[in-house]
């Protein structure tokens, strides 16, 4: 029995697992969190390859057939790597996708003006990954990203519905409104927890590009695609949660990103 692997730096990715469980609930999954190690948007991007090609093991290791980075930091830092060099010498059969790609695309359908705004750690814009895909679709969009750094710690504290939210997006937002972006990603998948916070500032004109539901549709693409890989998964609707810090905060706050109560294990890296 095969598994779908999600892997994240901390809790975000369950938002991205739970829009993948609820287009396809009938596959089995396995969730691996490395909150033992989060934050990753500050890493260094040698580091953030390191922890993921070690979380990408774990997964193949534990039945994975194909592995989605849900994390952007590791999909703009790493996964170019993770496919181009590690898999080849290490599991030729497998498949690690990210995220980044399919809200990249999104965004460039979405657009009219191509003008388009992108929220995300240091270490994704840092790496200008955003800018690289969307350029690659569309040469003439204009890309203005702003770091947010402070807000993966602010809903992992549980304070997305706090006055400080509003402080703190508004600050981050403000830039990119003046850059009158007609698009909005969400380019970290913590962010999801604020996209009722951020559509009240931006206002209804601007599209917001919320990474869960457009994952779980360019999964499920994929995966018609590629039958060989689909009809190795198992279909007992099975999820296992794993986590590098076996604590009460993975099951408390994880439980409110995937919307229902979760117990994990603990994995070794």
């Amino acid at each position: 029995m095969k598994y779908i692997g999600v892997f994240d730096s901390g809790f975000g990715g369950l938002t991205i697992l739970r829009g993948i469980k609820k287009k396809m609930p009938y596959y089995n999954y396995i969730y691996l969190g490395d909150n033992a190690r989060a934050p990753y948007g500050s890493r260094s991007p040698d580091l953030v390859f390191e922890f993921t090609r070690q979380a990408v093991d774990f997964l193949f290791k534990n039945k994975c057939e194909i592995v989605i980075l849900a994390c952007n930091t590791a999909s703009s830092e790493a996964l170019r790597k993770i496919q181009q060099e590690y898999l080849p010498q290490n599991y030729p059969d497998k498949k690690v996708l990210g995220v980044l790609i399919p809200a990249s695309e999104e965004a460039v359908v979405k657009t009219i003006n191509k003008r388009i705004g992108v929220i995300a750690t240091e270490g994704t814009v840092k790496s200008r990954a955003f800018v690289r895909e969307i350029k690659k679709l569309e040469p003439e969009a204009k890309v203005f990203q702003v770091a947010c750094p402070l807000l993966v710690p602010l809903v992992e504290a549980g304070k997305q519905n706090s006055k400080l939210a509003d402080l703190m997006l508004g600050d981050y937002l403000k830039p990119l409104l003046k850059k009158r972006i007609d698009v909005l990603i969400l380019g970290c998948t913590h962010y999801g927890l604020l996209e009722k916070k951020i559509r009240q500032i931006i206002g209804p004109k601007i599209k917001i590009i919320s990474e869960a539901p457009v994952v779980a549709d360019k999964l499920k693409d994929y995966l018609k695609r590629h039958k060989d890989i689909e009809e190795k998964i198992g279909r007992d609707g099975k999820i296992i949660f794993y986590s590098t810090d076996l604590s009460d905060k993975f099951q408390k706050l994880g439980s409110k990103f995937f919307g229902q109560k979760i117990k994990n294990y603990i994995a070794h890296l």
